[in-house]
């Protein structure tokens, strides 16, 4: 194991736009704290489809923010000669990266800190804003994203929790029941006038929505186990034809990471074998799966206009919604643990009916934080869209991929919006993912 980095950044006093500075300093001090235990044994990650090398990453992480806050602001040259031939994400295919002759440990370290620094000291002379604030937004958010990819990473790997994550959660209670939700007119999507918000959000426009009964909370652990043993897996008719070809290929028989044991059935977590929480939401679950556990429980997933209205709109009492949209499902105060499991204060998703001070104006529970939620809906663009500066975002993902909504307990606070769009291939099981359902008629 390696012992704990000391001191890699040296802060000091943030003098002027400390907010900038600030997120900048947290997300990568986040950053190697995912990292800094492990050997280097450890950081030599097999070629598999759904992880990067660990070296990699963090090298891509540094070439990211020096590209949006020091090169395509300022035009200053590289700080690493082939940075652009190791780390362009755009560039280099996934499986190329494991060829990749790559600095080591150490001088990767010294490339992130570099890196930072010298953002850091661009910031405090005075850019912090205009292309300067996109830029050290845009790159605090994308390393608050490669973290969550690293927690994703070691629970494929399985390689221990995180030394900075919390401890497992406790058993808990369930949350059963729908909440009813009006119709009307809805406005989905971000209105302007935020510090930062991702293309694939603009802009809000108005949608109309006819009544809907939605769960309280995401699908349990409990409540996924009796898919399974009522033969879920085996049943052709609940599958989508695409649904039963991937089942088929992958083998899938039963969710991933668990294990029979007799007459009942084991988690791994990370690099232990745990018993099911049985009110604890279910995670790592693909979008066929839960398309087929809806269809065995004559259920469907929400559309994300649905997800939306659900998080954040209100009644005007008179069964329609009232127009009004909250900045988060509880109002407009940011997360606090009381509202939201986020920012790993836990190893792994608690129960369903934690943080009911988070709940939304019609009683939903944990819509943002503790797992994402797949919707019904493929990704595409809002009308009107256009591509913002960082062009490969959002665009070249368009095709292929269905939409997560909420945030897990491994996103950082300050990205979790409930217009946020996180966007999978349907048959990713590696995404901290569950799913909460809709009645079919409501």
């Amino acid at each position: 194991m390696r012992p704990p980095r000391r001191g890699m950044i040296r802060l000091g006093v943030i003098p002027g736009h400390q907010e900038l500075c600030e997120g900048l300093v947290d997300t990568r001090r986040r950053l190697l704290e995912l990292v800094d235990d492990l050997d280097d044994a450890q950081l030599r990650v097999p070629l598999l489809a759904t992880v990067n090398p660990i070296l990699w990453e963090l090298g891509h992480v540094a070439w990211f923010q020096e590209r949006w806050c020091l090169r395509e602001p300022h035009g200053a040259p590289p700080i690493l000669a082939q940075a652009d031939a190791l780390y362009d994400s755009a560039l280099i295919a996934h499986d190329t990266r494991w060829d990749l002759i790559l600095p080591g440990r150490v001088e990767t370290e010294a490339y992130l800190e570099h890196v930072l620094e010298a953002t850091l000291t661009s910031i405090r002379g005075g850019d912090g804003s205009g292309r300067g604030a996109y830029g050290a937004r845009l790159a605090t958010f994308h390393e608050d994203m490669h973290g969550e990819a690293l927690v994703m990473t070691r629970r494929t790997l399985g390689l221990p929790p995180p030394r900075v994550a919390g401890a497992h959660p406790p058993r808990g209670a369930p949350l059963t029941g729908d909440a009813r939700v009006p119709g009307g007119k809805f406005r989905l999507g971000a209105e302007p006038g935020s510090p930062f918000t991702f293309d694939n959000e603009m802009w809000a426009h108005e949608r109309a929505v006819a009544p809907f009964a939605i769960a309280r909370a995401a699908v349990t652990q409990a409540e996924f186990a009796r898919f399974v043993e009522d033969g879920g897996y085996a049943r052709r008719e609940l599958w989508s034809a695409a649904g039963w070809t991937w089942r088929t290929a992958e083998g899938a028989t039963h969710p991933l990471h668990w294990r029979r044991a007799g007459s009942r059935w084991l988690r791994r977590h990370h690099d232990r074998l745990v018993a099911l929480e049985p009110d604890v939401a279910m995670h790592h679950v693909a979008w066929f799966e839960a398309e087929a556990w809806c269809a065995w429980a004559g259920r469907r997933l929400p559309t994300e206009l649905e997800w939306e209205v659900a998080a954040t709109a209100d009644s005007d009492g008179h069964g329609r919604l009232s127009g009004a949209k909250r900045v988060f499902p509880w109002g407009g105060a940011p997360p606090t643990p009381e509202h939201a499991q986020l920012d790993l204060r836990t190893d792994g998703p608690v129960p369903v009916s934690a943080c009911p001070a988070g709940d939304s104006a019609f009683g939903l529970r944990q819509m943002l934080g503790n797992v994402w939620e797949w919707t019904a809906d493929d990704f595409g663009p809002y009308p009107g869209f256009e591509p913002g500066p960082y062009r490969e975002y959002s665009q070249p993902w368009f095709t292929g991929h269905k939409v997560l909504r909420g945030g897990s307990f491994a996103t950082r606070a300050r990205l979790a919006s409930p217009t946020y769009r996180n966007f999978y291939t349907p048959d990713r099981r590696d995404v901290l993912a569950g799913f909460r359902t809709c009645a079919r008629d409501a």
